[in-house]
């Protein structure tokens, strides 16, 4: 079983609010898209063309429109500058067949992309294509488990200008940190983007002469999740319900009081309070053995909805404080595939009796997290019982 991970970041222009350079990525169950777009200069303007440009090739690759018209529908859309004569935005699309990995790179005058296996650079060949009088350049190739191929804008190129032989970081130099990289076997795609990130920050000296964006995809093996919520509504299906649980093959998680004493009842144990992780607007968490996170249920999940969406997805921007919501957020921005088994049966005391149980609070609050993650590019799948 392998995931196909995915992160990116990028530094903007020195003293610019705006990244010129833009990222989309969309999943479906068969294709992973990942689209880098680099406006022309830096700014507003420089950002209106990139989203532009990204927001155009996403939607048309969405709709599965034959590849040659998107290309002729970007190419001819994008305006040409007279004073430089070149485009006024670049882009690189890179399309991964799944599951079995097998992908095309469609690159309008960004660099090449870098393929690394097993901490070696894997060339790439390129073959070139015109298209409404533009240059494109497509490779191709296979991912495999412990891959990972990067794309770049040409802003982490021109990182060290100046103070590498006058000519920037360049290729090579790149190449080879990339190899140091991955060498260890990295634990997801973050950790190979981000370290490659900070070392092109600290070439520009923390203020970067363009912008510059690194997108990488990593195969490695699923972080997987499961969160059980709330008791099932008919009560002969605790125990399976319990046992699906604990013979989940990743990390298992139940937020619920009810539920927690549920699962205790069927281990034989005795639920433990954390009361140093008890907060003014979140409940302490409780241990089991056989847990990796209990926490409280309605509250709890109603204050992780929020940390989620303050958070932007980034779980280095949950707050680090022990307690149960930031707990749960990071669990559930570190994982890929999620899976929440979710009970129905209705607690008085969050409930009105005259409303149907499809409404309650932890219903609404479950389909809000969900929601949350799938936009988060999580693989969320969801049970009722």
């Amino acid at each position: 079983m392998i995931y196909y991970d995915t992160h990116t970041l990028s530094l903007n222009h020195h003293g610019e609010e705006l990244c010129g350079d833009q990222v989309k990525i969309l999943r479906t169950p068969d294709k992973l898209l990942l689209v880098l777009s680099d406006g022309l200069g830096s700014g507003v303007k420089a950002n209106i063309l990139a989203r532009l440009t990204a927001e155009i090739l996403v939607t048309m690759f969405r709709e599965q429109v034959p590849l040659k018209d998107v290309l002729e529908t970007v190419v001819a859309t994008l305006p040409t500058c007279k004073v430089r004569n070149i485009a006024y935005a670049a882009f690189v699309v890179v399309e991964v067949e799944l599951p079995g990995g097998r992908f095309r790179v469609v690159n309008f005058d960004c660099p090449s992309p870098f393929l690394l296996r097993a901490g070696q650079r894997v060339p790439l060949p390129e073959r070139g294509e015109d298209v409404l009088g533009r240059q494109l350049r497509f490779s191709e190739g296979t991912l495999g488990s412990g891959d990972f191929l990067g794309v770049i804008s040409d802003g982490v190129m021109y990182a060290g200008m100046g103070v590498l032989m006058n000519f920037g970081w360049g290729r090579e130099q790149i190449g080879d940190y990339l190899e140091q990289i991955t060498r260890h076997r990295p634990a997801s795609a973050e950790a190979v983007v981000r370290r490659l990130m900070d070392k092109t920050r600290g070439l520009y000296c923390g203020a970067p002469g363009d912008d510059a964006t690194l997108a990488g995809i990593l195969v490695r093996k699923p972080n997987r999740l499961m969160v059980f919520t709330g008791p099932p509504a008919d009560r002969t299906r605790d125990e399976e319900c319990v046992n699906r649980l604990l013979d989940f093959d990743g990390r298992k998680v139940v937020c619920g009081g009810t539920t927690g004493n549920i699962v205790a009842e069927h281990l034989g144990e005795i639920v433990k309070i954390d009361f140093g992780t008890l907060r003014e607007d979140v409940p302490p968490i409780g241990m089991l053995m056989d847990l990796d996170l209990m926490t409280e249920g309605v509250l709890t999940l109603a204050k992780t909805l929020r940390l989620l969406k303050d958070s932007g997805g980034d779980r280095h921007r949950v707050p680090m404080d022990r307690n149960g919501a930031s707990l749960l957020a990071r669990e559930l921005l570190r994982a890929d595939e999620i899976f929440v088994l979710a009970g129905e049966q209705v607690n008085p005391c969050y409930h009105n009796p005259l409303l149907p149980r499809n409404i309650s609070i932890r219903h609404n609050l479950v389909e809000q997290l969900v929601e949350v993650l799938t936009a988060c590019h999580k693989n969320v799948s969801i049970e009722w019982c």
